[in-house]
């Protein structure tokens, strides 16, 4: 069986599919609301309208207006609620009135059935809740636009919702392998979407936009983010205001994190969901969800469906520095630069860290592939840009790095390990360079894999479109340009999810032939002793599957998250094998 897993099926990434006649422009809303600020009742809902049955009092006030809003201009929110998503339009606007202190802040929003993806596709009626909130915040009493606004979009019985990922990027594949008796997953709906027809549009909001930002803002710190998205931990991203950026960052998180089906197919039906909860903005008010969420983690034995996400781990951004401390809510703390920071004289990282302030960094395998993706990444903006020049391919172990110098390179990598240094030197000394040449060429070979058919070549513009053919008519809606505007973002998403399946795939390869093989090596008794509900012996899971995973045989951090994912998605121990030097069969290091 494990044979006919090797031949991995061709993944596609496919953006989002085309309107038709029962699924709308803009989707339609279950509430629309506008929001004022009193200096004596504070935020109060001035009008709203609603479907039965949707609650708003006390709940859009806090969501749609994080801390700190006061400090900007304007804002995009997106928050989730009671199985819809909200977006709120912000405006903080100067008048001439003492009653408002000078300023006038409101905010207008809707809420969207989740039934339409992740964000409801909420973020195509952006452009619509911008303007009425503009117009709102110098005439306050025109609220006629808000009636009319509701009128014509409001969700009518007729109303048909779209599968969950109508406008999500997401990975499948022309031919699924076939499955290995005991590995069959049920089809979500959202995986059906990826095989809908092509046309339909990326629109101007569309969160995938900011992926290229979340690449710049993190460099190699977005492999440890999205070993915890894979892992399904609970992601705490603390920023400052506006929010909209860090919700888009929720966004992409979540979209990088998913499990392609092919491999989904493949791994335990125990395992977590194929993607990773995105909850958006989330506040002080949200603490009594986070307690029981968390409750509900520590103390669910229940296999859980694609359906039931209660506990399964989530990504959320917030303002208030209170939820930062509360380290029992959430597994990985992401803490976001200060705005102002962009002018500091030198770059401001973000810090990220464990409960009980542990760092967490890149690794130096990590390291060496963001350079690679960044190279390849260029490669591909300058075959989608006609009059840009070429890019020169770069040695991925050049240390002069345009990016990031080494000061800053040492505030987020790990150090090099003394085992490494000791390898390394060792090979440079007993093979005069060769095994270490050898070696950086399989690497760089393995990184190359992950953006073939879509960058170095001439045909790769064309290429890209085979890998997505869904792209050129997802950004018809955007002003005329490049119409490969989005193939960098399509391909950051075909990248992390060739990632996901080099990885998840080769273990899968691994405990099946452990399975196949059915003998105990003597690997169980090093960790069977550990009794965390993981099943039968241990897997061993050697330097060279490490490498093949792309992962960093050196690094401790690496070897945890591959148990960590033995156990969630195989239902296994896993004792990962390390790297080191043996001379006359003794290991020295």
């Amino acid at each position: 069986m494990a044979a006919s897993r090797r031949g991995q099926p061709e993944l596609q990434v496919r953006l989002p599919s085309s309107p038709n006649a029962a699924i709308p422009e803009l989707p339609p809303i279950s509430a629309l609301f506008l929001i004022d600020f009193d200096v004596k009742a504070g935020y109060t809902i001035s009008w709203k309208a609603s479907k039965p049955g949707v609650e708003l009092e006390g709940v859009v006030e806090y969501k749609s207006l994080p801390s700190g809003l006061h400090t900007v201009s304007e804002d995009l929110i997106y928050f989730v609620h009671d199985g819809y998503a909200g977006l709120s339009a912000f405006v903080n606007a100067p008048v001439e009135d003492s009653e408002v202190r000078n300023a006038r802040m409101l905010a207008v929003g809707v809420l969207v059935p989740l039934s339409y993806g992740r964000l409801g596709r909420a973020w195509r009626h952006a452009e619509g809740l911008k303007t009425m909130a503009s117009t709102l915040a110098t005439s306050t009493k025109d609220i006629g636009i808000l009636e009319e606004y509701w009128e014509k979009h409001q969700a009518k019985e007729e109303s048909v919702a779209p599968v969950e990922s109508i406008e999500s990027p997401s990975v499948t594949s022309q031919l699924l392998p076939k499955q290995p008796q005991g590995h069959v997953r049920n089809r979500s709906t959202s995986d059906g979407a990826t095989l809908l027809p092509p046309g339909h549009r990326l629109s101007a909001y569309h969160p995938a936009w900011s992926l290229t930002k979340l690449l710049d803002t993190f460099g190699p710190l977005i492999f440890p983010i999205y070993r915890a998205a894979l892992l399904r931990k609970r992601i705490l991203i603390s920023c400052h205001a506006p929010v909209q950026e860090a919700c888009n960052f929720v966004y992409d998180i979540s979209i990088l994190s998913n499990i392609p089906q092919p491999i989904f197919d493949l791994l335990s039906p125990s395992s977590p969901p194929h993607r990773l909860r995105p909850l958006f903005s989330i506040g002080v008010h949200d603490i009594p969800f986070l307690v029981e969420d968390s409750k509900h983690r520590r103390n669910s034995d229940e296999p859980l469906d694609g359906d039931h996400e209660a506990g399964t781990g989530w990504v959320a951004c917030t303002t208030d520095s209170i939820l930062a401390k509360k380290d029992t809510l959430w597994d990985v703390l992401v803490t976001l630069p200060a705005p102002h920071s962009t002018k500091a004289a030198r770059r401001i990282w973000p810090k990220i860290e464990g409960p009980g302030g542990i760092p967490i960094r890149a690794s130096q395998r990590d390291l060496r592939r963001f350079r690679s993706l960044k190279t390849g990444l260029a490669r591909l903006s300058s075959q989608f840009s006609p009059g840009a020049s070429p890019t020169t391919p770069r040695d991925p172990t050049e240390t002069n790095d345009p990016f990031f110098d080494e000061a800053e390179e040492k505030e987020v990598v790990e150090p090099s390990s003394w085992a490494a240094l000791a390898y390394n030197g060792f090979m440079w000394w007993a093979s005069a360079g060769e095994q270490a040449h050898t070696e950086i060429a399989e690497e760089s070979a393995h990184d190359a894999e992950l953006l073939a058919g879509m960058v170095g070549s001439p045909s790769s513009s064309s290429a890209v479109r085979m890998e997505a053919p869904l792209l050129s008519a997802s950004i018809a809606s955007l002003p005329p340009a490049d119409p490969n505007e989005a193939g960098t973002e399509l391909a950051l998403i075909a990248y992390f999810h060739r990632l996901t399946a080099q990885v998840l795939g080769t273990l899968a390869d691994v405990v099946e032939s452990d399975e196949d093989d059915g003998e105990d090596d003597g690997t169980a008794a090093l960790i069977d002793d550990d009794d965390d509900g993981a099943e039968g012996r241990g897997v061993r899971v050697s330097s060279e599957d490490v490498a093949r995973m792309g992962l960093d045989v050196w690094s401790a951090a690496d070897a945890a998250f591959l148990t960590a994912a033995v156990k969630a998605y195989f239902g296994r121990r896993a004792y990962v094998e390390g790297k080191g030097v043996e001379i006359c069969g003794v290991r020295i290091c």
